[in-house]
């Protein structure tokens, strides 16, 4: 089992969401990275569950099609250490015996860091709620294509 320190309190749930758009073939998957607030593993366990669980829904996109969002369960969940504050690390990943070129290749330009990318429109299911849109749209029209 993992280190836990005694006054661990916070932890970081990857919640793995399978969302399904009626007459389309392609499944959209979901990582969804959660801070669990708990007093042991288990308790983190057991939150990070029934959040997983809350984020399965039907709905209908904007073309009227049913949307399906299903939990499939956890990828992981990890302890942070740290209290959180500025500055403070919440996980790591821990990789031995890579070249230079190896560690160079891990290092992302600050253009492509997610952060700073510009959204890309891909062809990817519609799987956007329908009445959230519309209200989105009635609010900012500016917004409608």
């Amino acid at each position: 089992m993992a280190y836990i320190p005694e006054d661990a309190e916070w932890y970081l749930a990857e919640i793995i969401l399978e969302i399904c758009v009626e007459d389309d073939p392609r499944n959209v998957v979901h990582i969804n990275v959660v801070l669990i607030h708990a007093t042991n593993p288990e308790e983190a366990y057991d939150k990070a569950m029934k959040r997983g669980k809350t984020e399965e829904q039907t709905y209908e996109n904007q073309q009227g099609k049913s949307v399906v969002s299903i939990f499939k369960g956890l990828r992981d969940l990890l302890v942070i250490h740290d209290k959180l504050e500025d500055g403070a690390e919440l996980s790591y990943k821990e990789q031995i015996g890579l070249t230079k070129e190896q560690v160079s290749s891990l290092i992302t330009p600050k253009h492509q860091l997610g952060i700073f990318a510009p959204v890309e429109q891909i062809d990817k299911p519609d799987y956007a709620a329908g009445d959230i849109v519309a209200e989105v749209y009635e609010r900012f029209p500016e917004l409608k294509r």
